[in-house]
C-alpha cells in the first residue's frame, strides 16, 4: 500500500514509523524547511518539502498512484483541501482527516471527508467510557455504512433481564455483538441470559438510541 501523509508533525512522524515498519511505502510531506532537514536524515526520501495543499506537490508525491492519503497537520482547513483534493481530483479511494478543533467536525462530514478523526472527542468518548453518566455510550459512527455501535449498561428494571438474546426481538436494524459481564467479553449465543450490570454492545442504524435504551436501560441510567 502507497501512503501519503500530509504534516510530519508527532503525529505525522510515528505514523509513517509504523507504516513502514509494516513494509508500506510511505512519503511525509512537510512545509517547514528546518522540519524536513531533521526528517531527511531519518526518512530520507520518503519525506518531501512543501506544502502539501498546493497540486505540484502532491503530484510530486505521488498521488496519482496513492492508495490512501492521510492529513494530520495543524490547521484544519489544510487537512479538509488536502483530502478534498486527494478524493476529488485525484480519485483517491481512502482518506482520513485530522480535525484539530472538534468544532470543525461537521465541516469535515459535510464536504464528504470521512473518517475524520479528533483527539478530543476519542478522549471525551473514553472518559465517558470509564465514568458513563447514561445507560448509553456512543461508542462509534461508521459514517459510509449508515451504522453505529452503541454501548449500553443493562438495568435491574431492564425488560430484558433475565432473558435469552434468542427471545429478545428487538428493532429491525439492531443486533447485539458482544456482552461485558465481569470484565470479560464474549460474543452471546442464542441462549445467552442477559444479566442486570452486563455491558451489551450493540450495531444499529443511525436514529435507534431511543429505541434500543428502552430495552437495557429504560430510565435513561446506567444500573449501578
Amino acid at each position: 500500500m502507497y501512503v501519503i501523509i500530509a504534516g510530519a508533525g508527532k503525529v505525522g512522524r510515528n505514523l509513517a514509523r509504523e507504516l513502514i515498519a509494516k513494509e508500506h511505502e510511505v512519503t511525509l510531506i512537510e512545509s517547514s524547511r528546518e522540519s524536513y532537514l531533521a526528517l531527511e536524515e531519518e526518512f530520507e526520501h520518503a519525506v518531501v518539502y512543501g506544502d502539501a495543499t498546493e497540486l505540484w506537490v502532491l503530484e510530486r508525491s505521488g498521488i496519482q498512484r496513492a492508495d490512501l492519503v492521510v492529513a494530520v497537520t495543524g490547521d484544519d482547513e489544510d487537512n479538509m483541501l488536502v483530502c478534498q483534493v486527494a478524493k476529488e481530483k485525484y480519485l483517491c479511494e481512502r482518506i482520513i482527516a485530522r480535525v484539530n478543533n472538534p468544532g470543525n467536525h461537521d465541516h469535515f462530514r459535510l464536504l464528504g471527508i470521512q473518517p475524520a478523526v479528533s483527539a478530543t472527542d476519542l478522549i471525551l468518548r473514553l472518559i465517558e467510557h470509564e465514568v458513563p453518566r447514561y445507560g448509553l455510550v456512543h461508542l462509534l459512527a461508521l459514517e459510509e455504512e449508515r451504522l453505529e455501535i452503541i454501548e449500553l449498561e443493562v438495568s435491574a428494571d431492564a425488560p430484558t433481564v433475565g432473558a435469552k438474546v434468542s427471545d429478545i426481538t428487538l428493532p429491525e436494524g439492531s443486533l447485539i455483538i458482544s456482552v461485558l459481564r465481569d470484565g470479560s467479553g464474549f460474543v452471546p449465543k442464542p441462549d445467552t441470559v442477559i444479566e442486570a450490570g452486563d455491558e451489551v454492545l450493540l450495531v444499529l442504524d443511525p436514529g435507534l438510541e431511543d429505541a434500543i435504551t428502552g430495552y437495557f436501560a429504560p430510565n435513561g441510567r446506567s444500573g449501578d
